[in-house]
């Protein structure tokens, strides 16, 4: 946190440096009105002493009382004036310098999620995510803002006021200040005692955003089961628990700061005492004296306070900036090594030696694969679910690192190839497809975006998508809306196949890429597709025999490892889970006529 406004040093210095003149400025102020009253004291009471003029400045013995005390009013009302328009100046400042940091800092978070690898986003939910870019990075504002500029403030404050009173009177300003290292002890304390509150806050928030987030995206599920009350009440309770745990900081913060007020209050008590009988003495003037070090004692008191609110903004700020360098910080799994090898254009070749991958460790998903695929050959992943097929394929393009073993293209590891370059290498179609709130043409082009119309044009008829897109009210210019919501799932299938072939790729991955598509539009698409893949390394996760009889050799997987490969001829003659499948789904072919005729 201080790197980071040490990042920002020239406008915190700016700040600072305001900050210090304003003190200079009220210290002025404040003697200025001592040297008035004392005075005034001096004409009304010949007996009483005369007062010190500032840097030798004595009015001229000529001038009349009048004249004297307006150039003193006078000389306070400058100060006032100037002092306001420095306080006006340093809170735009501040705001400033803030505000870029905030931005700054929201920019960082952004683009260090784009390069965190998907096991980061495995950990995290979405709403605390959210969260950390929206709420917590302007806890790093309220940091730099309420604790370090405040702090160093209050520092120098305090140095000037302590100054000031120990030229004015040692022993008053010693006996006066008794309480200050008890309070700042008890500041110190309570700061951290309230840490693990707001921790627990920002958790409590998470979950009221991931609960409004995951309502409104399942927004059809809720409506569909009529369960909205259960969903409010839900959100309420969540609503609820943060108020809850806002209430118990607030209800100590307001214990707190009473009896931080308490001691402050007492150490006046100590001056009305002590200075008065100074004064009474002839000890000390009273305007110089007593009515500058009882000013001086509020001014000191309301710093005090000040460190109060500093120790609960640390807490606060902290808890949410911690959460910002959780992101921050986190380390860059997947990367490109120094030195890397460049990809210009793939050949296609991918070869898995001996490699088991687990999400946690001990807990493997795949285990031993050796896997070798040709160029421009078509290998279908087979299995039942959780056996590995989507994790299998996630390896390819660098999703995750294997636990063990080797991934190569081209004969290369794939951890020493230009990330990038591979990436540009693979076409991917998901199995749930992610649409962006842009136009058609926009997503079909969102890995290419200088593709030129006819480029986008040709993807789209290679995925059979340009008859249903030219229907659309704009054509490739219209707007699809959120995750694709007007659009059905075999449209938005169909533009995220597109979308892949558009890259014009060595090798495409197709995880259940014709899954929520009707037979009719399977066909079109497979014998579109047929074109699309000459030439191409192909890797397809499939489980409709009509797709799996196109693959020039299948791969059948169980629980992490291969168990079968062969053409699907072959494994149809072989007793195993290939044929199981291929049964089952024939029967059901065979069976779906009969009940319809019934």
């Amino acid at each position: 946190m201080l790197a980071l406004g040490w990042r920002y040093r020239a406008g915190c210095i700016r700040v600072l440096a305001q900050q210090t003149v304003l003190v200079l400025l009220s210290l002025g102020g404040l003697g200025l009105i001592g040297l008035g009253i004392d005075y005034l004291r001096h004409q009304v009471e010949a007996g009483s002493s005369a007062p010190n003029w500032p840097l030798g400045l004595t009015p001229p013995r000529d001038w009349s009382p009048l004249a004297t005390t307006t150039l003193v009013a006078a000389c306070i009302v400058a100060v006032a004036l100037v002092q306001n328009w420095l306080r006006y100046r340093a809170a735009v400042s501040v705001a400033d310098l803030t505000q870029k940091i905030v931005v700054q800092l929201r920019s960082d978070v952004y683009d260090k999620l784009q390069r965190l690898s998907f096991r980061f986003f495995d950990q995290h939910e979405s709403g605390s995510i959210i969260n950390r870019v929206t709420g917590d990075v302007q806890a790093v504002r309220t940091f730099i803002d309420g604790v370090i500029i405040q702090v160093v403030t209050v520092l120098v404050s305090l140095a000037a006021y302590l100054v000031y009173m120990l030229s004015v009177h040692v022993p008053l300003s010693l006996a006066c200040l008794a309480t200050t290292p008890l309070l700042w002890f008890i500041s110190v304390r309570f700061a951290r005692l309230m840490r693990p509150a707001y921790q627990t806050n920002r958790e409590l928030a998470d979950r009221m955003v991931l609960t409004l987030s995951e309502n409104v995206q399942g927004v059809q599920v809720v409506k569909g089961f009529a369960a909205q009350e259960q969903e409010i009440a839900k959100f309420e309770a969540a609503n609820s628990r943060i108020r809850q745990s806002k209430h118990g900081i607030f209800w100590r913060i307001s214990l707190f700061q009473p009896f931080s007020g308490f001691l402050t209050q007492l150490n006046m008590l100590v001056l009305l005492a002590y200075g008065g009988y100074l004064v009474v003495q002839g000890q000390l003037l009273l305007g110089e004296g007593l009515f500058v070090f009882a000013n001086l004692m509020q001014q000191f008191a309301n710093q005090v306070g000040q460190l109060v609110n500093v120790s609960n903004s640390i807490s606060a700020s902290l808890t949410g900036a911690q959460r910002v360098f959780e992101v921050l910080d986190a380390p860059l799994e997947i990367t490109s090594r120094p030195l890397a090898v460049r990809l210009s254009r793939a050949k296609g070749a991918i070869r898995f030696e001996g490699l088991s991958f687990a999400y946690c460790p001990g807990q493997e998903v795949l285990s031993g694969i050796d896997l070798e695929i040709l160029p421009g050959e078509c290998v279908a992943l087979v299995g039942a679910t959780g056996s590995g097929k989507s994790t299998l394929l996630s390896l390819i393009p660098r999703f995750y690192d294997p636990t063990s073993g080797r991934l190569l293209v081209d004969g290369i590891d794939v951890r020493e190839l230009n990330l990038e370059d591979l990436r540009r290498s693979i076409g991917l179609v998901f199995q749930e497809n992610f649409l962006f709130s842009n136009t058609v043409s926009a997503n079909i082009a969102f890995g290419h975006p200088a593709a030129s119309q006819a480029q986008v044009e040709h993807a789209a008829i290679a995925a059979a998508a340009d008859g249903f897109v030219r229907q659309m009210p704009g054509g490739y210019e219209a707007v699809i809306g959120e995750h694709g919501s007007n659009l059905s799932g075999g449209q938005r299938q169909r533009l995220a196949i597109a979308r892949a072939l558009l890259l014009e790729p060595s090798i495409l991955l197709l995880d259940d890429a014709t899954t929520a598509i009707d037979p009719e539009t399977e066909h079109e698409i497979l014998a579109a597709l047929e074109r699309a893949m000459r030439g191409r390394t192909t890797l397809l996760v499939a489980n409709r025999l009509s797709t799996l009889r196109r693959a020039d050799r299948i791969v059948v997987l169980e629980r992490g490892r291969i168990v079968q490969t062969g053409t699907h001829d072959e494994l149809l003659l072989r007793p195993g889970p290939y044929r199981r499948m291929a049964e089952l789904q024939m029967h059901s072919a065979v069976e779906q006529p009969r009940r319809e005729a019934a």
